[in-house]
């Protein structure tokens, strides 16, 4: 006698679905929500997917400015926050999402720049290094980053600066282990990690626990 396998799912009616259509329907389907958003104006025939020939107006709101910026939809958020918006602070390093000298807060959380689409960024509040300054004054987490001497090159500091300051925004008052593991996607080529970390630990006694 022929018995079910309980852990395997019922067979689909009709004419099913394959593997093939189903990852198929659900990239397309992705493709096009993550552009929905620059696509208020268009069609519904056109907002489908973005014409990588054309220019497309974005509005960005960086450092609590809004920005209109004319872009490809192939430009990343790092490439148009240096070459189209002069916000150098921003390091290119790998470009591929490795190394975290390119770390943004969006929406209050780090991201890589160079990984992030300028087309997804709309409608976030977007947080570069220049963001985190007072003025002229420098914000708490820099301070501590020049007290501690946590930099030697300096390149990925930036990065640095800006992942330790969406961890304390989201953990005011973190372990050292804790600090490890939100600092893990920033590499110093220099290996300041010792020095990176007490800044980190000072910058949440700065900021008190705020």
């Amino acid at each position: 006698m022929k018995t079910e396998n309980p852990k395997m799912p019922a067979p689909l009616s009709g004419r099913g679905i394959t593997r093939r259509g189903f990852i198929k329907g659900v990239g397309t389907g992705a493709a096009a929500a993550a552009v929905s958003g620059a696509l208020s104006t268009a069609g519904p025939a056109e907002s489908a997917l973005l014409d990588s020939n054309e220019m497309h107006r974005v509005v960005l709101k960086v450092n609590g400015r809004a920005h209109t910026q004319l872009v490809e939809p192939r430009w990343t958020l790092l490439f148009v926050l240096r070459e189209k918006m002069g916000m150098t602070g921003t390091k290119p390093g790998c470009e591929r999402g490795e190394c975290g000298a390119c770390t943004v807060l969006i929406d209050g959380l780090p991201r890589y720049a160079c990984m992030t689409l300028a087309v997804e960024a709309q409608g976030s509040d977007i947080t570069t290094i220049e963001g985190l300054m007072h003025g002229e004054d420098l914000g708490p987490v820099q301070k501590a980053f020049l007290e501690n001497d946590a930099f030697q090159c300096g390149y990925c500091t930036p990065g640095q600066i800006v992942a330790a300051e969406g961890l304390l925004r989201s953990n005011p008052k973190p372990s050292l282990h804790e600090i490890q593991q939100g600092m893990s996607g920033n590499l110093c080529r220099c290996g300041a990690y010792v020095h990176i970390f007490q800044a980190v630990e000072d910058a949440a006694k700065a900021r008190g626990g705020k």
